[in-house]
């Protein structure tokens, strides 16, 4: 990773092939640990001002409608926090040429009592690229950290380290908006779901009344108006401090406690009533049915909810209603999606058909191909399937054709089961949600997800091809260049897909896939390499990534040896003695399994190793009798695997998730604990 000063810039493009999409991260700390911030990102014209209100996001108005910015919450470090900004660099529109990135803070507090402000960039495969830190903070109340702005065809950051005693006030009239004072009584509260702009989500904070008094803090933020009367054009008006109020970016959101409050129940048989029961489902279509009625109206209620299920789809912010077995018209009997969804902004309408699938039930191209057709000729904008599976990069969930003499065009959009959870127990466990009544409701949704006769369990099986790939690679039989090896492919990287999004939920912290090849690689030809690999070796192979940390997982499944290892590289400290290294190693893993394998890196081969019960007295055992300068060590976990096929979390599938798990709590967890102590981040 590059470092940069304040004022220095650093082409992008340049630093990495990948960085068409970035991801940015603001952190800081604070001695008492209870110093916070709010981000805010804006998009700028060529004459450095915005173009409209929708140019701005915040914690209320986190995601662009076209994908080109989406505010990915806050994550707890041990003394501070750390906010994510993705950026889509490819799909930021052409008149915008500056992304500024910045945050403020509110009720009297300044920068001056955080400390370690950084903002750093890295690219799509969570690469860090380049860093940057901000000195000598004081009586500053907001900040621009840093912009990404356009040279030709390329993009670039630079570091900015710019503060504003007057706050958002100061900094948001800079770009063209206006910072202007809420009455002190209160607004009628609005339908749960109702739209509004972000100038007036900001100001409302949440969709539930507000009492009189919790405004006399806020700001609502819109662009600034033409000049009119005698006012100069271009001047800014009066900033909401001169009036007596002091900005501030949003409400503090809800979200549940950890801890579940003690139990009133007599016995562990009492169960506790639910507002989606499941027990009564018997038939995959009360499932299907059932499901989608329960997801959907929770997504209308819980604002929060909706819009981060379907804005990378292209909805906009906006009203939502949701509809269940709607009868559309189509030849000569009329067709009943699972679901409609419409969302109106501004007297416009976008419009979705749903087709639901649960219990691993697969999704039928024939029935999606008539929901495209009716979407194309209602001018409804897309068509989401909903199931079981995951989707991949170049791997459709069912082939449709589009008709190209049509003008209007359908846009079709998978979501799984798995990704609904995450998102759900994201915004109750760790991003809040505007009140506690939604929070509640989207605690019953997780619970419903989860139940074990809800259907809707996430990627569950290998397919047809596991079983006689697996048993072919046992005796030996099958050849490099295999078809249904190709499938087990796809199906592992599905099940590597599902298994970081259930860990980025529980841990609240973004989980990817680290893709290795270039972005423009043909993902077909990718997976056949790795098919021929399989073939080959008898290995599935993944690595993944947990952001806030620069440990890259590794997870292998030797369908030989039917083992799973996860592993994981450490790097040496820079100057440290050998010995000093082991041991300072061996203490970062005092809570670790004590069937760990550590082995030493050494340059070109592979240094000493053992377990870590052997190695706790005798870390010396990891250095090279040579004496040969260790470059890191290799933290390697072994379980055994399942080998069913199975229709439930169970066999192979619950071998793998159950060893990422337990490798990342027991091993990189505590890894990650000590980066942060030391301010060492990847």
């Amino acid at each position: 990773m590059q470092e940069i000063s304040k004022g220095a810039n650093v082409s992008l493009t340049g630093l990495s092939e990948d960085a068409g999409s970035v991801v940015v991260s603001l952190s800081w700390t604070s001695a008492s640990g209870a110093g916070d911030a709010d981000v805010s990102v804006l998009l700028l014209d060529e004459n450095g001002k915005v173009r409209s209100e929708n140019d701005f996001y915040f914690y209320n108005n986190p995601a662009a409608d076209d994908g080109s910015v989406q505010l990915l919450g806050k994550t707890p470090t041990d003394n501070g926090d750390e906010d994510r900004i993705s950026v889509d660099l490819t799909a930021v529109p052409e008149d915008v040429v500056r992304i500024v990135v910045a945050a403020s803070q509110y009720g009297g507090a300044q920068f001056g009592d955080l400390d370690d402000l950084r903002m750093t960039v890295a690219d799509r495969s969570g690469e860090a690229l380049v860093g940057f830190s901000i000195e000598g903070a004081g009586a500053e109340t907001a900040f621009i950290f840093g912009e990404l702005y356009r040279r030709g065809e390329e993009w670039k950051f630079r570091a900015v380290g710019q503060g504003y005693e007057t706050g958002l006030a100061g900094l948001a009239t800079d770009f063209g908006i206006d910072v202007d004072g809420e009455p002190d009584e209160p607004e009628a509260a609005e339908e749960p779901g109702a739209s509004g702009s972000p100038a007036e989500t900001a100001a409302r904070g949440a969709d539930a009344p507000v009492p009189a008094g919790a405004l006399a803090d806020q700001a609502a933020v819109v662009p600034a108006p033409p000049a009119a009367g005698g006012a100069a054009p271009g001047a800014s008006p009066v900033p909401a401090q001169s009036r007596g109020r002091s900005p501030r970016t949003t409400r503090k959101k809800v979200t549940l406690p950890k801890v579940a409050k003690k139990s009133l129940a007599e016995n562990d048989s009492w169960r506790t009533a639910r507002l989606f029961p499941v027990p009564s489902l018997k038939s995959d279509k009360e499932r299907e049915v059932r499901a989608t009625s329960v997801l959907l109206s929770v997504m209308a209620q819980v604002p929060e909810l909706g819009r981060r299920l379907t804005a990378a789809f292209g909805a906009p912010a906006g009203r939502m209603q949701t509809f269940t077995e709607v009868p559309l018209p189509h030849g000569d009997a009329p067709k009943r999606p699972d679901g409609v969804i419409r969302v109106e902004r501004a007297g416009k309408l976008w419009t979705a058909l749903v087709e639901t699938k649960t219990n691993g039930n697969p999704l039928k191209a024939e029935q999606v191909q008539q929901y495209m057709d009716i979407a194309a000729r209602r001018g409804y904008e897309a068509v989401i399937t909903l199931s079981n599976d995951v989707a991949l990069e170049g791997a459709p969930m069912v082939d449709v054709k589009i008709d190209g003499r049509r003008k209007h065009k359908v846009s079709l959009w998978h979501l799984s089961w798995a990704e609904v959870a995450h998102q759900a127990q994201m915004l109750i466990r760790h991003e809040g949600v505007g009140n506690a009544a939604h929070a509640w409701l989207l605690q019953e949704l997780l619970e419903y997800l989860q139940h074990e006769h809800s259907g809707c369990h996430g990627f569950q099986n290998m397919g047809p091809a596991w079983v006689p790939v697996r048993n072919g690679i046992d005796d030996e039989t099958i050849g490099i260049g295999d078809a249904r090896a190709v499938d087990v492919v796809e199906s592992w990287e599905r099940l590597i897909r599902q298994v970081c999004l259930r860990l980025g939920g529980e841990l609240g912290q973004k989980a990817l896939p680290v893709q290795r090849a270039r972005r423009s690689s043909d993902p077909r030809a990718r997976r056949e390499a790795a098919a021929e690999r399989l073939c080959a070796e008898g290995r599935l192979a993944a690595e993944l990534r947990i952001d806030g940390t620069s440990s890259v997982i590794g997870v292998v499944a030797d369908l030989r040896t039917m083992k799973v290892r996860t592993s994981v590289d450490v790097p040496a400290s820079e100057g440290a003695y050998p010995l000093a290294a082991a041991k300072r190693l061996i203490r970062m893993l005092a809570e670790a399994p004590a069937d760990l394998h550590v082995q030493s890196l050494v340059e070109g081969e592979n240094g000493p190793r053992g377990t870590l019960e052997r190695l706790r007295p005798e870390p010396g055992d990891l250095l090279p009798r040579d004496g040969a300068p260790i470059a890191g060590f290799r933290l390697t976990l072994i379980k055994g695997m399942g080998n069913s096929r199975g229709n439930t979390e169970s066999g192979f599938i619950r071998s793998v998730d159950d060893a990422v798990d337990r490798f990342y709590h027991g091993v990189v967890a505590h890894l990650g604990a000590v980066e942060a102590r030391t301010g060492r981040r990847g």
